[in-house]
């Protein structure tokens, strides 16, 4: 048996809220088994709430899902959200990525400011009592699609648009019962786990401070969001 704290509501994780209860409600979530229950939340969060770039990685889930976009950190936020509503315990698993992995997604002044060392995080959620990673919610389909379309010679190792991985014409990231990853290659520093996305931002806050936060919010998530559905715009 798993903690109570892995299916406890945090400020970030406020899966109480309206808009997140009537989803649940109306995708009839809570009446799957808990294999097809995972897949289909996992799956929402995957391609319905498209890959882009919030305002700030320390945004709650209901606003995550308000947007309708999400990167890994708010996407995670969502999903962990969306789990703990439906009894699916879960964790946080905080780490850095190298900023190499957003090039092509993020490009021009906005690459420019990026950290060099990016904060990143996957879900991991407690299966058949075992814990499963789970990174491969971070990009629609559409969008994923669409760069392997646009490097069709590359078979194995891929590095830049968001993804690292080194099987990337086959990444595996539909949940099947098994860890699944997208940005894993690109991983430098690890900075373990914790209960919940509250505790690992008020460890180490969040990858943008000052006024190169307020430049993103306002002016340069813009362009890497009309960048990002250029390319999604492609296959879709």
């Amino acid at each position: 048996m798993t903690s109570e704290k892995y299916l406890a509501e945090t400020r970030l994780l406020n899966f109480s809220n309206k808009e997140i209860q009537n989803l649940i409600r109306e995708k009839g979530w809570e009446g799957l088994d808990e294999y097809n229950k995972i897949g289909a939340v996992y799956s929402f969060v995957q391609n319905k709430i498209i890959f882009g770039y919030n305002e700030s990685d320390e945004i709650p889930a209901s606003k995550v899902l308000n947007d309708g976009y999400g990167q890994c950190n708010t996407k995670g936020t969502l999903l962990m959200a969306l789990f703990r509503a439906v009894g699916i315990p879960c964790r946080f698993h905080g780490f850095t990525i190298d900023k190499a992995l957003q090039k092509g997604a993020i490009k021009g002044l906005a690459y420019t400011l990026a950290p060099k060392n990016i904060i990143h995080s996957w879900v991991e959620i407690n299966y058949q009592n075992k814990w499963i990673n789970l990174e491969g919610f971070i990009l629609d389909l559409n969008y994923l699609k669409s760069v392997q379309q646009a490097f069709p010679q590359v078979e194995n190792r891929f590095c830049g648009y968001g993804i690292a991985t080194s099987n990337f014409q086959s990444v595996g990231v539909e949940w099947s019962g098994k860890d699944t990853y997208i940005q894993k290659e690109g991983i430098n520093q690890d900075f373990g786990l914790y209960d919940d996305p509250d505790a690992f931002y008020f460890e180490h806050g969040s990858n943008l401070n000052g006024f190169k936060k307020i430049i993103y919010k306002h002016i340069i998530r813009k362009l890497m969001n009309a960048n990002v559905n250029a390319i999604r715009k492609r296959v879709s």
